[in-house]
């Protein structure tokens, strides 16, 4: 539940116990929604550059199920029957509407979710900051005064939660589009492997490495919406032992050139695991050199938005982003040869990176850059080999936001749920709490 305090301020609780309150009646989904929008429709907050689409009125949820009554925002990529999905451009304002619920959306639905709007997004997903010059960019509830940016593609989502717009939010993660915005905005984002959960009516950007993914207060309501959105019956992976785990930190490339704040977080977090017992040791893969590589075309996102962008940039190409244009663009380089070499090298990249996590409980590294191509690079490993990927926060109180990554191979979700589970606790108890509170100025 959100509760206002004095100075326009959010405290983030866990769905967990907003679902409790729900079905013991101490409040009713009506009165959640209505804090939604009451919250969304407030001008000195950012309700107008986080949602693209408001649905306005009270509405009661259907059903009895997992989410019955919770306030759930979903990003413009995904499809509501009659309506269109912008995936946050004004070149799709004219395109069709749906004929029918995105099938995640119609899984939320089922399972009793309140969907109180569509939230704004880097255009077509195709950007790890979260900017939006159509809609405007949704301002990070961590030194909002200065315009701090939310993280992207998944922008709007991250913060309809810090400002108490929603309780919960569903993105997409084709490079870290849920994770980095959780890191930034000091919530849990998670990644699943992406065959997992259907990518069936949403606006893709990369049918390879399109992951649909929830952010949330805590690892646990991940995990109750991840259960949701892939279809399958909730029942919670205990929580690790941390004094039994042994963590994997991957060197190489993705440890240079970290921001100061976020070393420190980082190496605080590993120091804590290592003192209650977890063995912290560095991982070396060398194909993981070969990643950045292959991707200096554009990769997979290129070739692929491309082709599915292509008629759109001849008829109208003035109506996008330059910046995200110019990166779809990139696509019309690589030939199908390459494209085939890239399919290749990357099954063998992903068999090798098996081969060196065995033994490891989870792989660990951090997410939080000052700039695109470093907002991404590190998230993005995990796409490309297909894992299943989670960030929690690991900054201390007053901090700015710092996202701790964990990560395994593909098919692992319920493993890393269970090792997530660990290491929040284990950072809950040293003081770096994971219910985060948000400030709406």
């Amino acid at each position: 539940m959100m509760i206002r305090g004095t100075e326009s301020k959010v405290r983030i609780t866990s769905i967990h116990e907003t679902l409790r309150r729900l079905r013991n009646r101490d409040v009713h989904s009506n009165e959640l929604v209505r804090e939604c929008l009451n919250a969304i429709k407030d001008p000195s907050g950012e309700g107008e550059r986080t949602f693209i689409q408001v649905y306005e009125g009270i509405h009661s949820s259907s059903g009895d199920g997992p989410l019955a009554g919770l306030p759930v925002s979903i990003k413009d990529l995904f499809d509501v029957a009659g309506e269109v999905a912008t995936a946050g451009s004004k070149v799709l304002r004219n395109r069709k509407p749906a004929q029918a619920d995105a099938l995640v959306v119609q899984r939320l639905k089922e399972a009793g979710a309140v969907i109180v709007g569509r939230t704004n997004m880097t255009e077509f997903a195709f950007s790890g900051l979260g900017l939006n010059p159509h809609y405007g960019t949704p301002r990070n509830a961590f030194d909002r005064e200065s315009g701090r940016i939310p993280g992207g593609s998944s922008s709007g989502a991250a913060v309809s939660i810090t400002d108490g717009m929603a309780h919960a939010a569903i993105g997409t993660d084709t490079g870290g589009s849920v994770r980095i915005p959780a890191a930034l905005c000091g919530l849990t984002g998670f990644k699943p492997t992406s065959r997992r959960v259907p990518c069936e009516g949403m606006i893709p950007l990369s049918s390879t490495l399109d992951s649909v993914g929830p952010i949330a207060p805590t690892v646990a309501c991940c995990e109750l919406l991840d259960s949701v959105l892939a279809g399958e019956t909730y029942v919670p992976v205990p929580a690790g032992q941390i004094s039994d785990l042994r963590l994997g930190v991957l060197q190489g490339y993705v440890l240079d050139a970290l921001e100061e704040n976020v070393a420190r977080a980082f190496q605080e977090a590993l120091d804590i695991f290592a003192k209650l017992g977890a063995r912290v040791e560095p991982i070396t893969f060398p194909a993981l050199e070969e990643i950045p590589l292959l991707n200096r075309k554009g990769g997979f996102s290129a070739y692929e938005s491309f082709a599915w962008h292509r008629s759109l940039l001849e008829e109208s190409p003035e109506q996008y982003d330059p910046r995200v244009r110019v990166r779809i663009e990139r696509g019309r380089d690589i030939s199908a040869a390459e494209y085939q070499d890239l399919i290749t090298k990357r099954s063998a990249i992903c068999g090798m990176a098996c081969d060196a996590f065995k033994g490891y409980d989870a792989k660990s590294d951090e997410a939080y850059f000052d700039a695109n191509a470093a907002m991404l690079r590190n998230p993005s490993v995990f796409n490309f080999l297909d894992g299943a990927t989670l960030s929690i926060p690991c900054h201390r109180p007053g901090r700015p936001p710092v996202g701790l990554m964990v990560a395994g191979p593909s098919m692992s979700d319920k493993k890393i749920l269970s090792v997530g589970k660990a290491l929040e606790h284990a950072l809950s108890e040293e003081g770096i709490a994971t219910h985060r509170t948000g400030t709406r100025d």
